[in-house]
């Protein structure tokens, strides 16, 4: 085998692909807008100290200009700001289009999944949403029409349908109808999870989404088999891809970690023999994680899961913002701010996770996660400073604007 050879084909394709990247976004995005907010005050990274009385100009979809000099064109629109604080744009690194208002995406009114897209995501500051379960002939129809401008809603990446153990379906998906029952991929054979990973990319996936640990019911997990694994985190790899993992308990965990998954897309709830060891080999692995914290707060182990995420942190391991909103029905994420904050992480903490984290995690950081100029105009603005209150005010959006539209405006009328 030329394994040698092999290896620097992928490294040359993922080059290529790192280098072309910014250019297919930028193309992909349309109608790119122009936008002005002036006066405000603005954390241009979560490193940086605020800056205020700033102009934010936004030109083709790009940040043009970022000072208090800024000159700015007659005839863009302006934001009324009136003390906003300015952020780049928030992501939301694990939500599910899964709903029955996202059935038919390619027929619905636009103005309808505008006013949907809003409840479910954009009213929380989301220009970038990373959806890790779900029907790609929706999602993929979504996510053309926002990018055509017809509808308002933030960048999606979609890991299509995810991949669950053999016989494994969760036991909380049983009332699912049964034409969409039948596509859920239970690959029995390493062939089988490459192939699936394969269909769920001809359908237009950006990421692979693994149940290494799935609950057959509320008291019993069942597992991946590890060579299955590994064979789907090949596949997504060979195209790119990120690997995504439910893990649910020690073994989910270890078969993520042993398959060389990315990131985790939840803590692990079943706390069971989850201690320091392996948090530190997770790290060491360069694996993130996504606490989803609020999908658990009503547990009895929520202290512990608290605990599991900051020993990961301050370990140094990756972050990344994320509800499970689209599972979770009810979509105010006030509650993920504050369960973020017992568990002892700061206000900077909180803003990697939301900016600079998922744009280093998807290689994007070149033009992505900071308030930079020649960046992307996505911008989360919010009403106030959660660095001067609770990290509950993360939520408190006055504007989302991806590509310098407005995709949701909470200005009141006046």
């Amino acid at each position: 085998m030329q394994l040698g050879s092999t290896y620097r084909q992928v490294q040359f394709r993922m080059r290529l692909f790192l280098v072309l990247l910014p250019f297919i976004w930028l193309c992909a995005i349309a109608p790119a807008q122009d936008l002005v907010i002036r006066d405000a005050k603005v954390y241009t990274s979560p490193e940086a100290p605020s800056r205020t009385h700033v102009t934010v100009l936004i030109r083709g979809g790009k940040i043009a200009a970022l000072g208090s000099n800024a000159r700015t064109p007659a005839g863009i629109t302006a934001l009324q700001c009136n003390g906003c604080v300015v952020f780049s744009g928030f992501w939301n690194s694990h939500v599910h289009f899964t709903g029955a208002q996202w059935d038919g995406a390619a027929s619905r009114p636009a103005e309808e999944l505008t006013r949907d897209m809003q409840a479910m995501l954009t009213h929380s500051g989301f220009s970038t949403v990373v959806d890790v379960a779900s029907d790609p002939n929706d999602t993929v129809v979504l996510r053309r029409r926002i990018q055509n401008g017809e509808v308002a809603g933030p960048n999606i990446y979609t890991s299509g349908f995810a991949l669950y153990p053999p016989h494994g379906i969760l036991f909380y998906l049983d009332d699912l109808p049964e034409k969409i029952r039948a596509k859920l991929q239970q690959p029995n054979t390493p062939a089988a999870a490459v192939e699936a990973v394969r269909e769920n990319q001809k359908h237009g996936s950006d990421v692979v989404k693994l149940f290494t640990g799935a609950y057959l019911t509320p008291d019993n997990i069942t597992h991946m088999p590890l060579e299955i694994a590994k064979a789907a985190v090949q596949a997504g790899h060979d195209h790119q891809q990120l690997v995504f993992a439910h893990p649910s308990d020690l073994k989910g965990v270890q078969i993520a970690i042993e398959g060389g998954v990315d990131v985790l897309a939840h803590a692990p709830d079943t706390i069971a023999g989850v201690d320091a060891d392996l948090v530190n080999e997770m790290v060491s692995k360069h694996m993130a994680m996504i606490p989803t914290l609020k999908l658990f707060s009503g547990s009895s182990h929520i202290g512990k899961i608290r605990d599991i995420v900051a020993q990961f942190h301050h370990a140094g391991g990756r972050l990344l913002f994320g509800t499970d909103t689209g599972f979770l029905t009810d979509y105010d994420v006030s509650e993920e701010y504050h369960q973020l904050q017992m568990a002892g992480l700061t206000f900077r903490d909180v803003l990697s996770m939301l900016t600079v984290n998922p744009a280093k995690e998807f290689h994007l950081e070149s033009h992505v996660g900071q308030l930079r100029v020649g960046y992307d105009g996505d911008l989360t603005v919010l009403s106030g400073d959660p660095k001067q209150g609770d990290l509950q005010d993360f939520a408190h959006v006055l504007y989302t604007v991806r590509a310098g539209r407005v995709i949701f405006d909470g200005e009141p009328e006046h």
